[in-house]
């Protein structure tokens, strides 16, 4: 009769967030555990104790979670697991791609988990380093995702699986990390579902939208496409270092899962592109609209001044003859002239309607 294990020992308890990290207040040891067949047997407070836990018995495992520590932690940790000087140097610095490195018998791995925050509707990544040797696995997180508690609580809920070693523990956090990109895909699919509406909407902010989203893809890009060829790196050493048929399994699924999700965000930037061609063609219609519609308003105020300027001128030639003949001088010609009132009455009209032809053949009337 199968009689299931008692349940692990809780681990220790995480201390209250506080104000910002600063030296009286940063906690870098977030939890540490000592295995042993996949059961924890020890959670030290401190990495002198682990190291001291971790010596006491053969076939034990350390699992260190630190959260930004300090040089002196992490030079401690390399003297005791004989970390490499430039793998130490880069979880110290942050700002790395994901990449794997070998360094004898202890793997060193970077990657950079995101998480998707709906308030401000933007993608947020962070950058986890992971030592793992023959004994023992340290993460090293720059930020708040991944959520390696609950990965730590999942693996000690199936010490079978944990009992198979550090790497067991690596691949739980590739696949929490891989996991944690499907939340970040659905909420980009329902910003680009909104991008098109409001292109076809007109609405002007939406360039400014599309460029932000298209740096977050750049990024998302940055994270995925090395973890692939990490992934299928730790497949092809499958049968050189002796992995697990379980694992094997393990990390086929997540190798298959980031490929998915590589592929979607693929299609994510390309599409992007498209949406901004498309918007930008909009925005030069509707620019070209107003455009001609300006042209148009000036063309007809042009015909109105034409209309205008044409009567003007009409109505100024009687104007002009009258006041000449208006000129009360005794000295004038034609003053006592009979025909002269009949005259000037025929001159006004052969000159407006002269000026009235003109002006109709030109479209001006």
């Amino acid at each position: 009769m199968y009689v299931p294990p008692p349940p692990p020992p809780p681990p220790p308890a995480t201390p209250p967030a506080g104000p910002a990290d600063t030296p009286e207040n940063h906690r870098s040891v977030i939890d540490s555990a000592v295995y042993r067949d996949g059961r924890r047997v020890a959670s030290p407070t401190t990495l002198t104790e682990t190291f001291r836990r971790l010596r006491e018995e053969p076939g034990r495992m350390a699992w260190i979670g630190l959260h930004r520590p300090t040089e002196t932690e992490l030079l401690s940790l390399a003297d005791e697991f004989n970390l490499h000087e430039l793998a130490v140097e880069d979880a110290l610095e942050a700002h790395q791609r994901p990449k794997l490195e070998r360094y004898g018998d202890t793997l060193f791995v970077v990657l950079r988990a995101a998480r998707y925050l709906d308030a401000p509707e933007e993608v947020e990544f962070s950058e986890l380093h992971v030592f793992v040797g023959p004994d023992f696995l340290i993460t090293v997180r720059h930020g708040a995702a991944p959520d390696l508690p609950a990965v730590r609580r999942r693996m000690e809920g199936t010490p079978e699986l944990l009992s198979l070693g550090p790497e067991a523990a690596l691949y739980a956090i590739l696949d929490a990390v891989v996991d944690g990109y499907a939340p970040v895909v659905e909420g980009v699919q329902n910003d680009m579902d909104e991008i098109e509406t409001e292109v076809f909407r007109g609405d002007p902010e939406v360039s400014r939208r599309i460029y932000e989203l298209s740096r977050e893809m750049v990024e998302f890009q940055r994270a995925t496409r090395p973890l692939v060829a990490m992934l299928h790196g730790l497949m092809a050493g499958f049968a050189k270092y002796g992995t697990d048929e379980e694992l094997q399994r393990y990390l086929r699924d997540v190798a298959d899962h980031v490929t998915h999700t590589s592929e979607r965000v693929d299609g994510f930037r390309q599409a992007l592109t498209e949406i901004l061609t498309v918007n930008a063609t909009l925005v030069s219609q509707q620019q070209n609209a107003e455009m001609r519609a300006l042209a148009e308003a000036g063309f007809e105020q042009n015909e109105e001044i034409k209309k205008i300027s044409a009567w003007a001128a009409i109505l100024f030639a009687p104007t002009l003859v009258g006041t000449i003949y208006g000129m009360n001088f005794e000295t004038m010609p034609e003053l006592k002239w009979a025909a002269g009132y009949p005259f000037a009455i025929l001159l006004m009209a052969v000159v407006c309607t002269s000026l009235y032809v003109i002006f109709k053949k030109r479209d001006w009337l």
